[in-house]
């Protein structure tokens, strides 16, 4: 296949969003075009990069995740079946390898360095720091105490967003109409989970 710069063709995903655009990068990835690829890490890679993070990856096991989920994806571009389940296909095997690679004692070190960062650049009183740390400390607390499919069901809808709810069902095999729905009984847990815990403020 020809470079389309030289051409000036327009690629077949401008213009579209969501799963319509990966869709049409898979297409064009698979023919040829570097571009489309590019397109789709640049896309994609905050989701892959969330989903690891979410399981308790530290910053190095996380990125070793993330290289090793797009070089399976090259391997398997060709038998991706339904391109439109792309998003779907890397959270689940962004998944799988987090799983696999994952081990407690990373959890706590890693967050614990990150507020302490995130804290010391945004809030300058020691006094703000101190309430926004309780504050956090108690949404995670709270957070932990939801099912395994509500963490990953709200981590991906607030990630993703609702254009995405298509890539969320399938990677979480369930109906797309129940999403919105359990998403809402999740938050509602998880509000019920803070309040135990002294509540936002």
């Amino acid at each position: 296949m020809g470079d389309l710069r030289m051409t000036g063709e327009r690629p077949p995903w401008e213009g579209l969003d969501g799963t319509d655009r990966h869709a049409a990068c898979v297409v064009a990835a698979r023919a040829g075009d570097r571009r489309a690829l590019n397109v789709l890490v640049n896309d994609l890679t905050p989701l892959v990069w969330h989903v690891a993070r979410g399981h308790g990856l530290d910053r190095s096991t996380a990125e070793d995740v993330v290289q090793t989920v797009w070089l399976a994806l090259l391997r398997h571009l060709d038998r991706l079946n339904e391109p439109r389940a792309l998003a779907g296909w890397l959270v689940v095997a962004t998944r799988r390898e987090s799983q696999r690679t994952w081990t407690p004692a990373r959890r706590e070190a890693q967050l614990s360095d990150e507020l302490a960062d995130n804290l010391e650049s945004d809030f300058g009183l020691p006094e703000d720091a101190a309430l926004i740390d309780d504050r956090d400390h108690r949404l995670w607390r709270a957070f932990g105490r939801l099912s395994q499919k509500c963490q990953e069901l709200l981590r991906l809808t607030v990630l993703a967003g609702r254009a995405e709810y298509r890539a969320v069902a399938e990677a979480l095999s369930m109906p797309r109409g129940s999403i919105g729905p359990t998403r809402g009984r999740c938050l509602t847990t998880l509000r019920t989970h803070l309040d135990a815990e002294g509540g936002s403020r």
